[in-house]
C-alpha cells in the first residue's frame, strides 16, 4: 500500500514553531503542516490525525492549472494540505490517500 514505508520528520521552522513533514522512502515530502505550531504536542496531534468521518476534503486547480487537495476540521480550519501541485487529480487524490483521504 502507497505510503507504508512513510517517514515522520517533526522540527522547528525559523520562527521557532513545531512543523511536521511526511517523507516517502524515495526522500520526496508528500505531505507536511500547512501551519507552525506552538508545542510540539500540538504538532504532533495534527500530524497523527488520521481519517475523520468529519474532515471535509477540497480538491481545486491552482494558478498553475496543477491539481492540489486540502483537509479541513469541521471548525473550518485547514489541517492538511499538498505540499506540490500535481498533472492529474488522480495524482493529487493518490497523495491524499496518503493523508487519510477514502475517497
Amino acid at each position: 500500500m502507497a505510503g507504508e514505508n512513510d517517514k515522520f520528520e517533526v522540527y522547528q521552522d525559523k520562527r521557532g514553531e513545531w512543523r511536521w513533514r511526511r517523507k516517502a522512502s524515495n526522500g520526496q515530502i508528500v505531505g507536511a503542516a500547512c501551519e507552525g505550531y506552538k508545542s510540539k504536542s500540538d504538532c504532533e496531534a495534527n500530524m497523527n490525525r488520521g481519517p475523520k468521518d468529519s474532515d471535509k476534503w477540497e480538491f481545486y486547480t491552482d494558478k498553475r492549472g496543477e491539481h492540489r487537495w486540502r483537509r479541513k476540521a469541521s471548525n473550518g480550519q485547514i489541517v492538511g494540505a499538498s505540499s506540490e501541485g500535481y498533472k492529474a487529480k488522480g495524482d493529487a487524490e493518490a497523495n491524499a490517500a496518503r493523508q487519510g483521504y477514502a475517497g
